[in-house]
């Protein structure tokens, strides 16, 4: 089993930046592909970035690209998001995710979760 515990989140207003994080713990954390995912009520859970288990490898969905970094320090048992330029847009509920194999967008293809941490941007 994996525990994952998001922080970073908060009120931020349009235009700036966020760091969010993920920390692992229960299995060894370079074993899995890391994504995050966000949700807004009444919407569906969306990919937003996704990481290789060695972090050599790294997706986006279009609503990131260029604006969104994921990385990871699997020393530290930790995987980040970057967000720049924020929009209210992106104000939702962030989760980051892990998977025993890369590459997938679909949340249902991941087996643990975190419970989330709340990022709002405002106008």
């Amino acid at each position: 089993q994996v525990q994952l515990v998001e922080s970073g989140g908060g009120l931020v207003a349009a235009g700036g930046s966020l760091r969010l994080s993920c920390a692992a713990s229960g299995q060894t954390f370079s074993n899995y592909a890391m994504g995050w995912f966000r949700q807004t009520p009444g919407k569906e859970r969306e990919f937003v970035a996704g990481i290789s288990q060695s972090g050599s490898r790294t997706y986006y969905a279009d609503s990131g690209k260029g604006r969104f970094t994921v990385s990871r320090d699997n020393a530290k048992n930790t995987v980040y998001l970057q967000m720049n330029i924020l929009k209210p847009e992106d104000t939702a509920a962030y989760y980051c995710a892990a998977s025993t194999i890369w590459g997938h967008r679909d949340p249902t293809s991941y087996d643990y979760w975190g419970q989330g941490t709340q990022v709002t941007v405002s106008s």
